[in-house]
């Protein structure tokens, strides 16, 4: 009988802050290693040269699926949208 595959508990959706004030959303289920990949030049194209960045904001997911929906989601948003949502005023 096969094992249906678990999915993990651990899938983030983050915002960077970067060195210049620039905002970066992505999705990882190991923020730690993430972070430090965006801060070695090796994470994003758009955050190399641009660290060391700061994690400002992070959202936990039970699925890799609804991780990348909310991931989508964050990018659309208006620059303003992301910072209330970073000072914690907006839940959506």
């Amino acid at each position: 009988m096969k094992k249906e595959k678990e999915e993990s508990s651990t899938n983030f959706v983050y915002i960077l802050q970067c060195r210049d004030g620039t905002l970066y959303t992505g999705w990882t289920n190991d923020i730690e290693q993430r972070i430090r990949a965006h801060n070695s030049g090796k994470g994003a194209k758009y955050t190399k040269g641009r660290g060391p960045v700061k994690l400002v904001h992070l959202e936990n997911f039970p699925t890799k699926e609804e991780a990348m929906r909310r991931e989508w989601a964050v990018k659309h948003m208006k620059k303003e949208k992301k910072l209330e949502l970073i000072r914690g005023e907006r839940k959506c």
